[in-house]
């Protein structure tokens, strides 16, 4: 995700006087957030019982497919937002059958969901918003016991460690957004969004559980299928690869499917009258952008993917994944979407620096995620300093004025928002974990030198494909990449109240 700076900077100002009041204002206007931003539970819906009709089908997925073992999670409970996933649950697949009406905004689902228990359990749980009410729950196909209790799905049946299952959840209803953790200008809530009429969502750091039960939390990744259908001339778009299109009855069913585990924050769906065109990057990259049909301004803009791909592959090595799109939604933010890109519709969310932010987050933040989101820094802070240094490049500035320009802001939003690597949950993803980070790598680069830095820059992402690090990890290994003690200065950039000098 790339902040809107303009708006960030007013916004800033604004925050570093007020930030503390109003966060709290924010919170106490949502009736169904806890205290540190995440989800509450409330009264517990009805369970649901076995009935006598008759069990819904479960997809032909074998849990025990050892082609789902990229996929396999060591999960843990977030310590920024603790009320959102389930450490027991390690999803493996989602496959996701969706049917959308926009008479009343009607969503039906049936999610089936390949999962290895992680731990010994009674009961296990999932994410699923609470205005999406649960038909049936069955579980390696006998039908089970659950209840909604706020978002929470619990799933009245025991699993044990390591043991592998499918569950298939039948839901329905009108799906909400949630309130965003953060006092940003750019976006205030997360999940699913219609907006005149289409639908798009962007779940950072959660909000995947407002259309479908999932364990929403980045250390749990899972291959994805989805199966969209919405009246035409409305076209359903997804992350991966497009395995079919077709009408049916004046239906347009859409099917993709994902073959890089990804975590749930970086799934994405999104509903308006589109077009497909296709193109390729000059190294061979299928790309594919998904634009509203009365919009050629967007097709233009994101006609700059295969120029941005050449830059980073040039500096970073070969893209992580075999294909790469974008879809432009009427937002005002854009997100990184995993091989689907999700861009909001304004001259700033498809400028070519942000088509070049969110294609960089496929290094730095989706093939190895961070686990917590104590350390949404680690996904954009380089990301925002290859940013500083294209735009140096492109703009023929010194990168050092770049720098100091930044680091005006860096100093306001460490400030009102807290250290980087130890921010205020209500403040999520603002200027400090974008700034901060990105100056700290710079005094790496100048620590190390420049063949050093650009060789650790180039190979973490190769190290972890498809899983996630810890803060300790990370920086653990860079120090054994570049040979140098560097905790003082990370300690300092990450968790200092003040600025350290440059």
């Amino acid at each position: 995700m790339r902040a809107k700076l303009v708006a960030l900077i007013v916004a800033l100002v604004v925050i570093a006087g007020a930030a503390a009041a109003v966060a709290a204002v924010t919170l106490r206007d949502d009736t169904s957030s806890s205290a540190s931003g995440s989800p509450a539970p409330s009264e517990p819906a009805p369970t649901t019982t076995g009935t006598s009709e008759p069990l819904i089908d479960q997809r032909d997925i074998d849990p025990a497919d050892t082609a789902l073992d990229p996929a396999l999670s060591t999960t843990v409970e977030d310590s920024v937002y603790p009320n959102v996933g389930d450490p027991s649950v390690d999803a493996l697949k989602y496959h996701l059958d969706l049917t959308w009406s926009p008479d009343g905004n009607e969503l039906t689902g049936v999610a089936t969901i390949a999962f290895r228990a992680a731990r010994t359990q009674s009961q296990f749980q999932l994410d699923l918003g609470e205005s999406l009410k649960v038909d049936q729950v069955v579980l390696d196909g006998v039908e089970v016991e659950a209840s909604q209790i706020g978002k929470d799905l619990v799933v009245q049946a025991p699993i044990t460690t390591d043991d592998r299952h499918l569950v298939t959840v039948s839901y329905a209803g009108t799906p909400e957004p949630f309130t965003a953790p953060t006092t940003r200008s750019d976006f205030a809530t997360v999940g699913w969004t219609v907006t005149d009429d289409a639908v798009w969502t962007m779940q950072e750091p959660y909000g995947a559980f407002t259309w479908y039960p999932v364990n929403d939390q980045p250390a749990d990744k899972a291959f994805y299928e989805f199966a969209i259908t919405v009246p035409a001339p409305y076209v359903g778009v997804a992350n991966g690869e497009l395995l079919d299109q077709r009408e049916v009855d004046g239906q347009t069913i859409t099917e993709f499917r994902l073959d890089s585990p990804a975590s749930s924050y970086l799934t994405t769906i999104a509903i308006d009258e589109y077009q497909l065109t296709e193109d390729t990057s000059a190294s061979g990259i299928p790309l594919t952008y998904w634009t509203p049909r009365d919009n050629p301004e967007a097709l233009k803009a994101l006609r700059y993917t295969p120029k941005a791909l050449a830059w980073l592959e040039k500096r970073l090595g070969p893209f992580p994944y075999d294909r790469v799109g974008g879809v432009v939604v009427p937002s005002e933010s854009a997100m990184e979407t995993q091989t689907m890109i999700t861009y909001g519709n304004t001259d700033y969310t498809l400028a070519p620096g942000t088509i070049l932010h969110e294609l960089t987050h496929h290094w730095y933040g989706d093939i190895t995620s961070p686990t917590d989101w104590r350390d949404v820094w680690m996904n954009e802070g380089m990301t925002t300093y290859l940013d500083f240094v294209w735009e140096a490049e492109t703009q023929k500035r010194p990168l050092e004025s770049v720098l100091r320009q930044a680091a005006v802001y860096e100093r306001q939003s460490r400030e009102a928002d807290g250290p980087p690597g130890d921010y205020d949950p209500r403040s999520f993803a603002q200027t400090n974990v974008y700034y901060s980070p990105a100056l700290m790598w710079h005094e790496v680069r100048e620590k190390v030198g420049e063949r050093d830095f650009w060789l650790m820059v180039r190979a973490w992402p190769t190290l972890k494909r498809h899983g996630n690090a810890t803060r300790e990890e990370y920086l653990a290994w860079v120090e054994k990449q570049t040979g140098t003690e560097l905790t003082d200065l990370f300690d300092a950039w990450l968790l200092g109240e003040t600025t350290p000098p440059r």
